[in-house]
């Protein structure tokens, strides 16, 4: 299982908006419970979707900035990119049958 590449808000307008495939981007915290359940679930998507999407995750005790920008109030809170546009917000741990229908409709849009 591949796990999601960690970025931050240096690398955040290479890694995400400049991105050809869409995005998702985990928001996480290392003390954060629901982060830890909903990691694993994230790991199993990105290796299914590998070639038609990226996987990348942010820890936002370390990077203020870009949270910041997209009003993250909660995490784990993961955003669907597509050309460099934001598709979709999924909050709080979701089973994984619901984020594959969520990054499906974003996908599509």
């Amino acid at each position: 299982m591949a796990e999601p590449r960690e970025i931050t808000d240096q690398s955040f307008e290479t890694d995400v908006v400049a991105s050809e495939l869409p995005v998702l981007v985990d928001f996480w915290a290392p003390w954060c419970g629901p982060c830890r359940m909903v990691a694993p679930v994230v790991a199993e998507l990105s290796d299914e979707y590998a070639g038609k999407m990226n996987f990348f995750k942010m820890n936002t005790d370390e990077n203020p900035q870009v949270p910041s920008r997209f009003g993250i109030r909660s995490i784990p809170t993961l955003l669907i990119f597509k050309s460099g546009e934001l598709k979709g917000t999924i909050v709080g741990f979701r089973p994984k049958s619901d984020l594959k229908k969520r990054i499906d409709e974003a996908l599509s849009v």
